[in-house]
């Protein structure tokens, strides 16, 4: 039967710009005025493209009576508002294929895109001669064809949204298993995984947050949420099932750059979305079509925007290409594009004098009213995690290179922020207790003006002599000594904490096991807010009573991650108490989503059952435990060069007592780090200091070069210790032995010291050091 082509553009309704270009009005009537943010082109196969310019990326399929709804997946990353596809007749019958290589490829008709920075800000991103490309062509393909495994994916629906049959055609990626065969429960969990896939043009896209058949009240349960679906796109991950993650991240990206206002105003671009429902739009007879309806906060309980959204699809973006090894996707222009927007929202300047990032309430899994306003721990973690992947991710280039410095000055800054002011332990709790307020001092010890009096009362008894915890918010005169269970876990992911840090937080969580597991793992935070401090602080919110909900509830989707920090520390036993704990559970209580009062033991009053990040939560626990390699692909470790960077700005700032706390943590100091702590010393006036630091420089192993070595004949000649000077020389070799040398060698100092921001006239010329050198030899 022959077939009448269709084409469908949708472009947002707003004449709004996007990178900078108008986008082309419509002057098509709108059919559907009830659907007020959507305007509509509609072209048969002998109307051609209006000349517009940039040109609009779209999508041409072949459709009739009897097609179910499909398309390819979307590579335009323009402001529409809702993206559809047609669909005519009872859509029953036929499978389509569609070369999947066109969108995967879009990379290569896309022009350059380039990030304008100055020193100050990241001012914008935009992409240079327009969009001029042509337009993705998406072609119908006889089935009698023969197209490599590659080039092609198959798109089937039996047209239910939610099925069993939802996951078929996702891209198979081999991953190792050593593990046993499934279990009977895991088995329950992947059936109820795969039941609550979402499809959108006939592509798996993503999982819904519940999927309870007997819940006839979903509320906004019935979305795929971004944070939500990270444990499941980890299960599929590891299970070699990657196509959905790879359409989440494309269909998520689209969404990325859609206009979007809460009266009347509009937040930044880049902003990712909470969550999105694929809705079935009714038209003309018999047909209907499928549009992506994304919540921005908009909608939202308390109209708060998601802050971790688009961290952690940069998080996810990561693990995509690590466990899958292809690496095109993040090499795609729309997605670099994406993660350059990103930054570009959470690295702008702003009035804060922090390099954590400040958010409101409710911005993050806590999503509701809990007093983590201002810097949460929570989101730290994953800014830093973003941060870091992001460094991985971007085609370093003439466009991105102030963008990737950018991204290490703060990645160097916010490590120390951390560590320094965010950790808790014995020592630092007796610390904080004998502190002396209203200090007016650049290097004062009580930097934040905290009172001793805020130390809490459970806390003194809480913590063990062994173990300690980063806090959940630090802002000035206040301190949150909540443990937050989400941030402790990913700074351990991540390597935010130091490794005696990381190692510590696993310590303590294991100390106080009855209190942060009970009997279902794992708290969200601890303790509870309760009596008067419940009702100020939530504003007596009846969903967040003390041990329910955010406010103290256990919360089996947290067990990945512990997991994933007890596998990078090297404690995987751990782990697997925990998930053994949870799989007696979950299966028998429906797989709630969280549980009330102090030890876990009830249902959550208001819990939502079938929860699917519970589910795939225990399903990645187990498949990570089954895969120690795979694991060790999603967790990061130390980076020294980033502590080199921060001793750099630490030591240049004047803040040497600080550089050398963090010179401390390196394991493996490199000449860099130990010449920056000998020049601050030396620039101090602390020759005897700088002395010693050379000379543990040397009897470590240390390489002298040029600079660090004239420092430290400068400081010897200072002090007038000829004698240690001699003996610690002796560690330099054969460079003493020739006098020459070591004087062609100190030649080079001033052009060192200007190369590292250092005056050379504080250095001694090269006659005065020849003169200290034939003391020393001569003493």
């Amino acid at each position: 039967m022959a077939m009448k082509p269709c084409c469908r553009i949708l472009i947002h309704r707003r004449n709004s710009a996007f990178f900078g270009f108008p986008s082309p009005k419509s002057h098509s009537h709108n059919p559907f005025p009830q659907i007020s943010s959507i305007s509509r082109l509609n072209f048969t196969h002998n109307h051609e493209f209006h000349n517009f310019w940039p040109r609009i990326l779209g999508f041409r399929g072949a459709i009739d009576r009897t097609q179910k709804p499909s398309c390819a997946p979307i590579a335009n990353w323009g402001k529409s508002r809702v993206f559809s596809s047609a669909c005519y007749g009872n859509c029953l019958g036929r499978s389509l294929y569609v070369i999947a290589s066109v969108a995967s490829n879009v990379r290569n008709y896309s022009t350059s895109v380039e990030t304008r920075v100055n020193e100050n800000n990241f001012e914008r991103i935009y992409v240079p001669n327009g969009l001029n490309v042509k337009p993705l062509i998406v072609e119908r393909i006889d089935k009698d064809e023969n197209i490599g495994r590659d080039e092609e994916f198959r798109v089937d629906d039996n047209g239910e949204r939610v099925n069993n049959e939802n996951s078929k055609g996702l891209l198979n990626v081999e991953v190792p298993s050593v593990g046993e065969e499934e279990s009977a429960v895991e088995k329950e969990a992947w059936k109820l995984l795969r039941n609550a896939v979402v499809t959108y043009c006939g592509s798996p896209v993503g999982t819904l947050a519940a999927n309870d058949p007997a819940d006839k009240q979903p509320l906004n349960y019935d979305q795929v949420f971004i944070r939500d679906f990270i444990p499941s796109a980890f299960a599929f991950l590891l299970k070699g099932e990657a196509e959905i993650v790879r359409h989440f991240l494309l269909h998520t990206l689209q969404l990325q750059s859609w206009e979007k206002t809460v009266d009347c105003y509009s937040p930044g671009q880049g902003l990712m979305p909470a969550s999105f429902k694929v809705r079935t739009v009714p038209l003309d007879e018999n047909k209907f079509e499928e549009v992506l309806d994304p919540d921005f906060g908009e909608s939202a309980i308390g109209r708060v925007a998601p802050v971790d959204s688009g961290l952690w699809w940069i998080i996810l973006l990561r693990a995509y290409g690590k466990i899958t090894g292809d690496y095109t996707l993040q090499e795609r222009v729309d997605v670099q594009t994406g993660i350059k927007l990103i930054l570009n929202l959470c690295l702008s300047d702003g009035f804060d004098m922090f390099p954590s990032l400040l958010v409101t309430d409710g911005s993050c899994m806590i999503d509701r009213r809990m007093g983590i306003h201002g810097h949460p721990l929570e989101i730290q973690a994953l800014f830093y995690s973003a941060l870091r992947c992001s460094r991985e991710m971007l085609s370093v280039d003439e466009g991105s290179k102030n963008m990737v410095r950018a991204i290490n000055n703060r990645l160097s800054a916010l490590s120390f922020h951390i560590r320094e002011y965010y950790w808790i332990d014995m020592k630092k709790i007796n610390e904080i207790y004998r502190y002396k307020t209203e200090e007016y001092s650049t290097d004062a010890t009580n930097k934040f003006n905290i009172y001793p009096e805020q130390i809490p009362h459970w806390l003194v008894d809480w913590i063990p002599e062994k173990g300690g915890y980063l806090i959940g918010n630090l802002q000035p005169a206040h301190m949150d000594f909540r443990f937050f269970t989400l941030g402790n876990l990913w700074s351990i992911v991540s390597s935010l904490g130091t490794p005696k840090q990381n190692e510590a937080i696993l310590n303590l969580i294991e100390a106080k096991w009855d209190d942060l597991m009970g009997n279902m793992p794992l708290k969200i935070c601890y303790p509870a807010l309760e009596y008067d401090e419940w009702r100020i602080i939530t504003g007596s919110d009846p969903k967040n009573t003390p041990w329910s909900y955010h406010n103290g509830g256990s919360w089996p989707t947290l067990l990945w991650q512990f997991t994933l920090a007890c596998m990078k520390m090297g404690r995987p036993e751990l782990a697997r108490k925990a998930v053994d704990l949870a799989e007696k559970r979950l299966p028998g209580d429906h797989w709630p989503e969280y549980y009330d009062t102090r030890n876990g033991r009830f249902i959550g009053k208001q819990a939502r059952l079938y929860q699917t990040w519970s589910i795939a939560g225990f399903l990645t626990s187990k498949m990570l435990l089954d895969n120690p390699e795979v694991a060790s692909l999603l967790f990061w470790e130390e980076d020294y060069e980033l502590l080199e960077i921060c001793v750099c700005a630490l030591r240049n700032s004047g803040r040497l007592d600080d550089a050398c706390m963090v010179f401390r943590d390196i394991d493996a100091k490199r000449s860099v780090s130990w010449t920056t702590l000998i020049a601050g010393y030396a620039h101090r006036g602390d020759c005897y200091r700088g002395l010693q630091a050379f000379k543990q420089m040397l009897l470590e192993g240390g390489e002298a070069n040029a600079f660090s070595f004239s420092i430290g004949v400068k400081a010897y000649a200072s002090i007038g210790s000829h004698t240690c000077g001699k003996q610690s020389m002796a560690g330099v070799g054969s460079a003493i032995n020739k006098l020459n040398d070591v004087v062609a060698m100190i030649a080079e100092v001033r052009s060192i010291a200007d190369s590292l921001g250092i005056s050379s006239d504080r250095l001694a010329v090269p006659e005065d050091i020849k003169i200290v050198i034939h003391r020393i030899l001569c003493s």
